[in-house]
């Protein structure tokens, strides 16, 4: 396993300082994390990225690759509706083949869940990331920013039949998926090609198809191969069964979406472009680009510089769990393959893991290794 770089102490210390100022609470969160519960969240796709470890009683676990879902969890086993948290630890991700990235690494943070204003608590948590950034050093910085839910509230403004946009929102992490959608290559199978097992499923949440998929398999005697779980494989049956139900776009909405994803641009630019690009129902995208406005004079309100932001309506991140805008902070010497800090909002991630009660869940993390001026990793 890869190690990063140690970094001075001093240099530490400037970026762990404004973590320190954020009114949270220190805490902790166990190494050991579940694995089809992390698989469940973010994605099959993950699993590549994951040390995986076999625990006494058989269930596999896996090392943290972040503490987003490991303080979420403790902060549900604590009772209390809301919680501030700041952490400083090591997570662990498998580097990519070829790659020369640390596996093993620290990363200093803070989640919070809280039922404020959503908006100001976004402009907070972003200007605080890129505080810790900064104290870094380097001088080489950008603040990019995306929004899963300005993408969703932009393909609502299109008026699709809700199963294709419903689809076509779930598409926006997953690039091969959104370029079928695009390309046409969605379109429904024949009659022939059609499971009816897949059709059975769709009408049912995702979670319950598996959990009927799983039963099947058990009145079977069947038992899968491939480390393909359940709920991966009720997840594709019912994106089949839906493609065939929703149809497809039609090319000038296709074209309306690559529109969209191209935009890229200091961000009121970016802004007014994506508001030319409304569809008919247009109400709820004016929305969300009037509180993206909000968020903005926020954020340079918070100490980030207007000049080092950019909005890209594509960009997204690998952990599934973000539902609502994110960023990173990126420096110009190590590329975007490198990001300095991270963070964003996951207001659904607490009720996946059970929770009762709705509060709001935005975090954000940096790596000091990266942050410091006289660092490669």
């Amino acid at each position: 396993m890869r190690l990063e770089r140690s970094i001075p102490a001093e240099a530490l210390d400037a970026i762990r300082a404004p973590f320190l100022s954020a009114g949270a609470v220190p805490t902790d969160a166990p190494v050991l994390q579940p694995l089809g519960l992390l698989l469940d969240l973010a994605g099959e796709a993950m699993r590549s990225r994951l040390f995986v470890v076999s625990g006494d009683g058989g269930d596999e676990a896996c090392l943290r690759p972040d503490f987003t879902v490991a303080v979420a969890r403790q902060h549900l086993a604590s009772g209390v509706e809301a919680g501030r948290y700041l952490y400083e630890g090591k997570a662990f991700r498998v580097a990519p083949r070829g790659s020369d990235r640390a596996e093993e690494f620290l990363q200093i943070g803070v989640e919070a869940f809280e039922a404020a204003d959503p908006v100001a608590a976004d402009a907070e948590i972003a200007a605080l990331a890129w505080a810790g950034a900064a104290a870094g050093g380097r001088d080489d910085l950008t603040l990019l920013l995306g929004d899963v839910g300005l993408f969703a509230a932009f393909v609502d403004s299109l008026d699709l039949t809700p199963p294709l946009g419903a689809r076509l929102k779930r598409t926006f992490s997953r690039p091969r998926q959104l370029k079928a959608e695009l390309e046409g290559e969605a379109a429904p199978a024949p009659a022939s090609e059609r499971s009816r097992i897949a059709a059975l499923l769709a009408g049912l949440p995702e979670a319950e198809a598996a959990a009927v998929l799983q039963e099947l398999w058990s009145l079977a005697g069947i038992e899968p191969v491939g480390g393909r779980r359940p709920a991966e494989i009720a997840h594709r049956l019912v994106e089949k069964a839906e493609v065939v139900k929703a149809g497809r776009l039609s090319p000038k909405e296709a074209d309306k979406v690559r529109a969209f994803l191209a935009v890229s641009d200091a961000p009121d630019a970016a802004l007014d472009a994506i508001a030319a690009l409304a569809g008919p129902n247009r109400a709820p995208l004016d929305a969300a680009i009037e509180g993206w406005r909000k968020r903005l004079a926020g954020m340079v309100a918070g100490g980030v510089p207007a000049e080092r932001i950019r909005l890209n309506a594509a960009f997204g991140r690998a952990f599934g769990y973000y539902d609502g805008y994110l960023f990173e902070v990126r420096s110009a010497a190590l590329g975007e393959e490198r990001p300095v800090a991270a963070g964003g909002r996951y207001d659904s991630l607490p009720a996946r893991l059970g929770a009762e009660t709705k509060t709001g869940a935005v975090g954000c993390m940096v790596r000091p290794a990266r942050a410091y001026a006289g660092g490669g990793e």
